[in-house]
């Protein structure tokens, strides 16, 4: 269950933020203001966060395997239609939209649902690797589609990747799913499908709870101070002086480096709490912001250098601690309660993207858009330090229902 999981994590994060990768070249072809574009990946992650619940009802109501299997098979035919559009609109409904649909299906609702439903005390540990899994897809997709754009141009790129996925449609179909959908009786998201008892947590009463709402505004702000430099982090490295390669395996480095901070941040809040590991994270996220900024006004490596180890390894690292409140805090309604906090990733994604892009126009450059990120990153902060719910108590068990 774990690597199924982590695979389609990869897919989904990986394929989704690749469209960076395609920025530049898409705006050369239709002569493209960047906000237009940026527009696309806002899009695609607000329709991200909206479709959030609908992929914890899907994986609620109608199991893995039907939530999967629409997901991998739409996201394949929206990649590969996206290789024949003729103008941008086209790209906001297909990529924007539809691919929004397919990867929120396939993604980290779906993945932290059933991990919820098989992991008790080392919860913590199975969403950290479930998060990395989404800095594998950065690292191991965003070198392969810069390498395939260079080849094939950007529209054969993208009929690879659709084709790829369409690929695995069939041996994802014949896994065993009802052992993998089963859970154990010990995890916090253990139950019978559909079994409407065990599921005591409404949207309702969720929405009651001073918890839920401090998850999704860490999730909204940290998003926003995420993909305000994501987004745009390849055309600023190559506007600075970088090869186009380096720009993007720049961009895959911080995917892979995030891997050892969300790996981290489960292990560690295990021992030290959620409170303290997110200092560290929002901490070192602004100090890599700095040393990006600086690199932006003089080339340099070892301020990249700086900018990928403390800005990448942290990137997603929230993510998994606040998969792990939720689970423990929403028990027997991971998949629908997780899946409405992931809303305010949602906004705050495109927001977050789409800021950078109009800050950009407005200003010429990109210290507008690091200022962002490092003021949405410090809200995030607050909130895990002054809200009493999210207090660290001794032991995870004593992490009681909101």
């Amino acid at each position: 269950m774990l690597a199924l999981c982590t695979v389609m994590n990869i897919l989904s994060r990986g394929i989704g933020d690749s469209f960076a990768v395609f920025l530049l070249p898409v705006a050369r072809e239709f002569d493209a203001e960047r906000a237009s574009l940026t527009g696309v990946y806002s899009t695609y992650m607000l329709v991200l966060g909206l479709m959030s619940p609908v992929a914890g009802w899907a994986i609620d109501r109608l199991g893995p395997r039907r939530c999967y299997g629409v997901g991998l098979a739409l996201f394949g035919a929206t990649c590969s239609l996206a290789s024949q559009v003729h103008s941008v609109w086209q790209l906001y409904l297909l990529t924007g939209v539809f691919g929004a649909i397919g990867g929120s299906l396939i993604g980290s609702v779906t993945a932290s649902s059933l991990a919820s439903r098989w992991f008790s005390t080392r919860l913590p540990t199975a969403m950290g690797i479930l998060s990395a899994a989404l800095g594998t897809g950065m690292l191991l997709i965003a070198p392969l589609a810069q390498w395939l754009v260079e080849h094939l141009g950007w529209r054969g790129a993208y009929q690879v990747l659709g084709v790829g996925l369409l690929a695995l449609w069939v041996p994802l179909m014949l896994l065993p799913w009802r052992v993998i959908a089963a859970g154990t009786p010990t995890a916090p998201g253990a139950r019978a499908p559909g079994s409407a008892a065990a599921t005591p947590w409404t949207h309702a009463r969720a929405l009651r709870t001073p918890l839920f709402w401090s998850l999704t505004g860490i999730l909204f702000f940290t998003a926003i101070s995420t993909y305000a430099i994501s987004v745009q982090l390849v055309a600023c490295l190559i506007e600075s002086g970088f090869s186009p390669m380096q720009a993007a395996s720049t961009y895959g480095l911080v995917g892979m480096l995030s891997i050892v901070g969300m790996l981290g941040a489960g292990a560690l809040a295990e021992r030290f709490g959620e409170r303290r590991v997110a200092l560290l994270s929002y901490s070192a996220t602004i100090a890599g912001l700095a040393m990006l900024a600086l690199a932006a006004r003089h080339a340099s490596l070892i301020l990249i250098g700086a900018f990928v180890v403390l800005f990448g390894t942290m990137q997603g690292s929230r993510g998994p601690l606040v998969a792990v409140l939720a689970a423990r805090n929403f028990p027997g309604a991971m998949g629908r309660v997780y899946g409405m906090v992931m809303l305010g990733m949602g906004a705050g994604a495109a927001i977050g993207s789409w800021a950078s892009g109009t800050l950009y126009d407005l200003t010429g450059g990109y210290v507008a858009g690091f200022g962002l990120s490092a003021a949405c990153a410090m809200a995030g902060l607050a909130i895990f330090w002054t809200i009493p719910a999210l207090a660290d108590r001794p032991g995870a068990a004593a992490r009681g229902v909101a």
